[in-house]
């Protein structure tokens, strides 16, 4: 009995402790941030797009509209990719490769940003200044960088969503006449919409944090 008291107690401070140390974040964060935001006014704030604190300049306009680019390209580079390779995996591709498949994705999603970042970086900027022009720090490459962040994403969580559609389903289109492909297109796929969209929420939630 003693025990499970003390089991208690712990798991409560622990519960205790990850609150107030989100607590205390979000009151240093207004503390520093509210007296500019009062001072300057939120309408400023949000549709000027100069940001130099140091002349007492305050507009994140730019940033969120890059932002917004940036997480359309991304979702455009990675939710076709993700999705194509969730259909592949469940439905085309044979068990000894697929078992390949699923740790690589696993090991994506493991991969940390500034990993990512580095290699866009290093690579992928270079790659567009000589064959496009300009410095190469561009939308196209962050959404390049972004759409291969939130493949593991896409793919986990669509292909969880094609395998929970039933046997019947699919079974069903085949005695129709259906093949293969319009089995999958037209009755699978469809059955698995909602979990298709929830991993385009996921990988849109991840583009957003980043791009922040």
């Amino acid at each position: 009995m003693l025990k499970e008291r003390l089991i208690q107690y712990l798991l409560l401070a622990l519960a205790l402790t990850a609150v107030l140390s989100l607590a205390v974040i979000t009151v240093f964060i207004l503390r520093e941030g509210l007296p500019v935001l009062i001072e300057f006014g939120p309408i400023r704030f949000l549709t000027r797009s100069e940001w130099a604190p140091t002349q007492g300049q305050f507009g994140i306009l730019a940033m969120v509209v890059g932002s917004l680019w940036v997480t359309l390209g991304a979702l455009l580079v990675g939710v076709p990719l993700g999705v194509a390779v969730a259909v592949f995996v469940t439905d085309y591709s044979p068990p000894l490769l697929a078992q390949v498949l699923r740790p690589a994705v696993q090991l994506l999603a493991g991969v940390p940003s500034v990993i990512y970042g580095f290699i866009g970086l290093k690579i992928l900027v270079p790659l567009i200044r000589d064959s496009m022009g300009g410095a190469g720090l561009s939308v196209l490459a962050g959404a390049l960088v972004l759409g291969i962040m939130v493949l593991p994403s896409v793919i986990a969580v669509s292909e969880d969503s094609i395998r929970a559609v039933p046997q019947l389903y699919r079974d069903g289109a085949l005695a129709l006449g259906a093949t293969h492909w319009q089995s999958l297109w037209r009755v699978v796929l469809p059955a698995a919409k909602s979990g298709i969209v929830a991993s385009i929420v996921l990988g849109m939630g991840r583009a957003v944090g980043e791009t922040m």
